[in-house]
């Protein structure tokens, strides 16, 4: 069995090694998920469009890790994740995040408030 740390991106420039995990079987990319949405963290870093354009040929399979970050107490790792995924995930994708994006839109805390993530959480629901 492969060690999955090993594939992954070592630092925030890592590239070559995003280019790598693209030309993998998508069965053995799976399991990877998780670790390389930790990659768009900070939409910033020369790694992240690289990962986010990955992530976003799972469109499926990556809702339940992004409904973890997004229970998650990291509001600006949110913010990214919703600007920049799941506002370009498909609609049967983006519906499934509808309860945490209608909540926030309506009640948001005041973290999410600082963070503007009812903005963003009211223009993706705009478009479910």
């Amino acid at each position: 069995m492969e060690n999955f740390e090993d594939l992954l991106p070592r630092h925030k420039f890592d590239n070559d090694r995003v280019e790598l995990i693209k030309k993998m079987d998508r069965d053995k990319i799976l399991p990877l998920l998780p670790n390389l949405l930790e990659w768009i963290q900070d939409m910033n870093w020369p790694v992240a469009p690289n990962v986010l354009e990955l992530l976003l040929t799972f469109p499926e399979e990556i809702v339940p890790h992004v409904q973890d970050v997004l229970s998650s107490d990291d509001e600006n790792w949110k913010w990214f994740v919703l600007h920049f995924l799941v506002i370009k995930l498909p609609a049967e994708s983006r519906v499934q995040f509808k309860e945490y994006l209608t909540r926030v839109a309506e009640t948001p805390t005041q973290n999410e408030l600082a963070e503007e993530l009812d903005e963003i959480a009211k223009e993706i629901l705009e478009i479910i």
